[in-house]
């Protein structure tokens, strides 16, 4: 893993066509923008299907269903388009 220090309003850039924008840091929570092409897939890490596959297949509760992974999906990827 990558780790690297950046202040409001820097940027990294990832390949040819995905940057993430630091765009607030208030505290302990930091704000961020990412560019990508629509067929790049942004999911917040707790909703990554394969981690939601694991928890269900360990018998977790709480493991976020299909329907509404596929609804996050889309509304992640209205917000800055």
């Amino acid at each position: 893993m990558l780790v690297l220090s950046r202040k409001e309003g820097e940027k990294l850039v990832i390949g040819d066509n995905i940057v993430i924008t630091v765009n607030r840091i208030a505290g302990n929570r930091v704000a961020i923008g990412i560019e990508a092409p629509r067929e790049v897939s942004i999911v917040r890490g707790e909703l990554d299907q394969r981690d939601s596959v694991d928890r269900a297949s360990k018998g977790k509760a709480g493991a976020p269903n299909s329907a509404m992974l596929d609804h996050d999906i889309a509304v992640a990827g209205q917000a800055e388009r």
